[in-house]
């Protein structure tokens, strides 16, 4: 894994060139079940909203299911590129959500191990899409091999984990896998998310917690990047096949997903939703 992240980089770094070149970002976790993908999905068209130009990818390439929370049935996935039947641009799918996404490949196994020319021509495949500002990758959940091997191409990587006990230890194992045999080949800025939440004090203290251990045993500074609340908005939005930020943007979700969004871009959002006011009165219910 070592040699391939590298690899992966220096392929990266040479397809690129001096050319515009999207922000990639890989949303990943260390269990399933923690939101991960409802995350990516709504931050992606939280990224839209403030005008950026969004590609979300389903980088779940054994249990894709981005598709199904968009409620689209696209006509080609990630399978097309790897076989090089398509390329990486034929493949994209418009949404009425002001993203665009490519889907996972449901149900192969052929794709969750690439050899390595494989690999290498999804790279460069990847490194087509230099149109878009943000690309957002959802991952698999856990340490395979594709999913370390997603976020070896990103920029940045974002790590979603909820209070539970055993979502919390398995977020400090992939942190401990990233930092020992990615972030190793060069500087990769690793953010927490802490979903599910009952207020503020909550996710800070569960970050704080993971932060803490992996300063003092993997020597390696952990970002913050905020929390989101546990409401019955996320569930419902679920059921609809539709995004919470689309169809409940005051609720308590979309605000920190707006939030969170916003402070990492150094802006604020501004709508008929009153973020801010909202934000403030959620804050301050500990």
């Amino acid at each position: 894994m070592e040699n391939q992240a590298s690899e992966l980089k220096m392929l990266m770094k040479e397809h690129s060139g001096k050319q515009h070149r999207p922000r990639i970002i890989a949303v990943t976790s260390g269990k399933g079940g923690v939101g991960k993908t409802n995350i990516s999905i709504n931050m992606a068209i939280a990224y839209a909203q403030i005008g950026k130009k969004v590609l979300l990818i389903d980088g779940d390439l054994g249990m894709a299911n981005v598709n199904v929370l968009l409620n689209v049935v696209p006509q080609y996935n990630l399978l097309h590129v790897v076989n090089q039947e398509k390329r990486m641009e034929e493949i994209i799918t418009d949404t009425e959500f002001g993203i665009k996404f490519i889907a996972g490949a449901n149900g192969f196994s052929q794709i969750a191990n690439l050899s390595e020319s494989e690999l290498e021509y999804f790279i460069q495949e990847l490194n087509t899409l230099n149109s878009f500002d943000i690309i957002i990758i959802d991952t698999s959940a856990g340490i395979a091999n594709n999913v370390l091997q997603l976020v070896a191409a990103a920029d940045e990587v974002f790590i979603v984990t909820t209070p539970e006990p055993t979502a919390i230890t398995d977020a400090y194992g992939i942190i401990k896998i990233i930092t020992t045999e990615i972030s190793v080949h060069r500087e990769m800025k690793l953010q927490l998310l802490v979903n599910r939440v009952h207020s503020g004090d909550e996710g800070k203290r569960i970050a704080d917690r993971i932060i803490n251990i992996a300063s003092q045993f993997l020597n390696y500074k952990i970002e913050y990047l905020g929390f989101i609340y546990d409401d019955p908005a996320v569930s419902m939005s679920v059921i609809r096949q539709k995004p919470f930020m689309e169809v409940l943007p005051s609720s308590k979700p979309s605000v920190c997903i707006k939030h969170i969004v916003g402070r990492v871009e150094k802006m604020e959002f501004h709508g008929s939703d009153g973020v801010t006011g909202f934000l403030r009165k959620f804050l301050s219910k500990k």
